[in-house]
């Protein structure tokens, strides 16, 4: 799918594939410095961080495991509660590990600082997170995120992993979606 491909949906193209695998490279080699001599594990969080996993993982030297989780909040609507249930948790034991959360974006930051202190309670040697996108207006808990790609403005964005009603995750680029298909 391409911009092309969506018509009057598609408010404006923020960052282009060009640009989106530029930043990961350079985050693959933050993590390689700060990782030197250690093995990484990988947590993926379903379904949006597949995409910055996949190209992520590829451009790490530093040697990894993957693994995933999905979990769910509640709350009306496209609002997180904060409130969060493990929909597929990890096959992996963290036991001694370093754990490096891979997320799409980071929006209120309420489900993933739940996560973070879940995983931290499994013993990993250390727990991380890194993200492609950041939207430093939403959050309504402060996160510690050792690698982020950008910090966008708190608008609707798709592309790249992110979705609206589970379309638009395929697009190669990350754009801000016409006000007029979610109102």
């Amino acid at each position: 799918m391409q911009a092309s491909d969506m018509g009057s949906d598609l408010e404006k193209i923020l960052f282009t594939k060009e640009q989106i695998d530029a930043r990961l490279v350079e985050m693959a080699a933050e993590i390689d410095r700060d990782y030197e001599g250690k093995e990484i594990l990988l947590v993926g969080v379903l379904r949006g961080a597949i995409m910055v996993m996949a190209d992520l993982s590829r451009a790490i030297s530093t040697p990894l495991e993957m693994d995933w989780m999905a979990v769910s909040s509640y709350g009306s609507g496209t609002k997180s509660s904060g409130v969060v249930r493990i929909l597929k948790d990890l096959d992996s034991d963290l036991t001694d590990k370093h754990v490096l959360i891979v997320e799409d974006i980071i929006d209120s930051g309420l489900t993933l600082a739940w996560l973070k202190s879940n995983l931290s309670s499994r013993g990993p040697a250390s727990v991380e997170i890194a993200t492609m996108l950041r939207k430093p207006e939403a959050a309504k808990v402060e996160v510690d995120v050792k690698y982020v790609g950008f910090d966008i403005p708190n608008e609707f964005v798709i592309g790249y992993g992110l979705d609206y009603a589970e379309k638009y995750r395929n697009l190669p680029f990350i754009g801000t979606l016409a006000p007029h298909v979610y109102n």
